[in-house]
């Protein structure tokens, strides 16, 4: 033990503080007892991360310790403040406070503050929002009711706001306003946020993420509007309905749409130039306008749970020419659907399937499943590896059943390998 510690102990100052970054500053500061070296080494750690739940959840020890903590920094910069700190904490207002304050007075680049479980978030100071070094800013269970003031992130890049509450309709679009080079944006909307439409205008916006699973948002007129041009990536979840009214996004590669939208016409008609595709729906019809063509779609994952599925299926297959992956899986509790409701396999393939790989979780090998598996099977010319995943409730003998089908079925591709997982 005493070679290890001493052959760490030889590492150049520059080296281990890259090391002790990575960790908890709880371990950092108990490591400084190994070395009369390490002793004030902590000290000069650039990037700080409490933790209440190393602690114990105690929170007079925890809050102690950061406050000494930080008192006895000494690094040129504070590159990084991370705190997760629970209600437990009764003066957390007042302790984050500070703690923001100190960070700002240092120059922070990057700030991580999450506050639950707690029913008031924690309202943040003024001093924050003119911040001018912070590049990364994560907050959940915050208030940003003062974000209404000025408000100036000109180095911001990556903003998460999860949970957050703001003081009006147009504090998010105020906010945004003020971030001219951001490039990561996340909001999760939680009840009592104020704000019934979230607005994201962007220029320069590449990845965004966009979550309501709350029932308190249920309802038509509640909803998303975004104006990003230069985003390559999307994400939204929305499972309480609504809308979102997307702008041409001409340059999307990526996107995750998982909503219960009765239209989705104005999200799919954006994502023309997206490769990598996951969808969950509640409608075929109003997917997407006809004609729309998915040009560069190479990637697709559908979820089986939505009512009427396969006929989504049959949309995207017949409008994406350069489709080589597909994937199949029942992500939410299934919905309701017609059980009588026939499959139109798609017409439009006069050169056949363009697939390369299909892989199917949790199948269950329901009639209709067994049409899509075998009708892929049947037309997939290019077809080199098939993975079935069935239900882990199906017993041995459905799965072999299911098996026994599916290597009988007619394959287009002589070199097609099907494989049960």
């Amino acid at each position: 033990m005493d070679d290890y510690r001493d052959r760490i102990s030889r590492l150049p100052d520059d080296f281990l503080l890259q090391i002790l970054s990575r960790l908890p500053t709880k371990d950092v500061v108990a490591m400084s007892l190994l070395s009369k070296r390490w002793r004030f080494l902590w000290t000069l750690v650039p990037k700080l991360n409490f933790d209440l739940r190393l602690h114990d959840n105690t929170c007079p020890k925890f809050t102690k310790f950061v406050d000494r903590s930080l008192l006895l920094h000494k690094a040129p910069t504070l590159e990084s403040l991370r705190v997760k700190i629970g209600s437990i904490c009764h003066n957390a207002d007042v302790d984050v406070g500070v703690w923001v304050r100190i960070a700002v007075d240092r120059g922070v680049r990057e700030l991580d503050i999450s506050y639950c479980p707690a029913e008031e978030p924690i309202r943040l100071p003024k001093c924050l929002f003119p911040c001018a070094t912070l590049v990364v800013l994560k907050l959940e269970n915050m208030s940003l009711v003062d974000a209404s003031s000025y408000v100036c992130f000109k180095s911001l890049k990556t903003l998460h706001l999860l949970d957050v509450k703001y003081f009006d309709e147009q504090s998010l679009p105020h906010l945004l306003s003020s971030c001219s080079v951001l490039e990561d944006l996340v909001v999760q909307r939680c009840p009592g946020d104020n704000v019934k439409i979230v607005s994201v205008n962007a220029a320069c916006l590449k990845t965004l993420t966009l979550h309501k699973s709350s029932q308190a948002f249920e309802g038509d007129d509640d909803g998303f509007l975004i104006a990003a041009p230069k985003l390559k990536r999307l994400d939204i979840e929305d499972y309480w309905g609504g809308f979102c009214d997307i702008e041409n996004m001409p340059e999307v590669v990526e996107a995750n749409v998982d909503v219960i939208y009765k239209n989705t016409e104005r999200i799919l008609g954006s994502l023309t130039s997206v490769k990598r595709l996951a969808l969950c729906l509640m409608t075929s019809d109003a997917a997407y306008p006809t004609g729309t063509v998915f040009s560069q779609l190479v990637h697709l994952e559908l979820c089986t749970c939505a009512p009427r599925w396969w006929d989504l299926l049959t949309r995207v297959i017949e409008d994406s020419p350069k489709l080589r992956v597909l994937k199949l899986r029942q992500k939410h509790i299934r919905r309701t659907s017609s059980p009588g409701a026939s499959w139109k396999q798609p017409v439009s393939l006069p050169k056949g399937l363009s697939l390369e790989t299909f892989k199917w979780e949790l199948y269950e090998g329901t009639q209709k499943q067994k049409e899509v598996a075998k009708f892929i099977l049947k037309h997939g010319i290019r077809l080199k590896k098939v993975i079935v995943s069935p239900k882990p409730s199906s017993s041995l003998l459905e799965k072999h059943e299911m098996l026994k089908e599916l290597s009988s079925a007619p394959r287009g591709s002589s070199t097609c390998k099907l494989l049960f997982d």
